[in-house]
């Protein structure tokens, strides 16, 4: 599984990669392990956007760490996320996981 992160202040962030031990996507589809660093200097990108590709840290291995997920999702399998990557956003504040796929479909 692909665990990308754009929340470039988060302490778990390297390079776009997450490096928590676990991840529980809430009710709300936010992440809760989120946790700001205040000392991680981010770079204005926006200048730069077409001059170079950001740099990524490699593809982390899913099965070192724990993905919970209590948001009503598709990928959702009893409390364990089962998508085949992991995004989180960058442009609110709150870290949305944006891989969610609403499972709201009548039974």
């Amino acid at each position: 599984m692909d665990i990308r992160c754009r929340k470039r202040q988060c302490m778990y962030n390297d390079k776009f990669t997450c490096k928590a031990k676990e991840i529980l996507i809430d009710g709300n589809v936010i992440c809760s392990k989120y946790e700001k660093d205040t000392n991680k200097k981010v770079d204005d990108t926006t200048r730069s956007l077409f001059d170079k590709t950001p740099e990524y840290a490699p593809q982390r291995d899913s099965k070192t760490m724990e993905i919970n997920c209590k948001a009503t999702c598709l990928f959702n399998h009893n409390g364990k996320c089962v998508s085949n990557g992991i995004t989180l956003n960058a442009i609110n504040e709150k870290p949305y996981c944006i891989s969610f796929l609403n499972n709201n479909a009548k039974k």
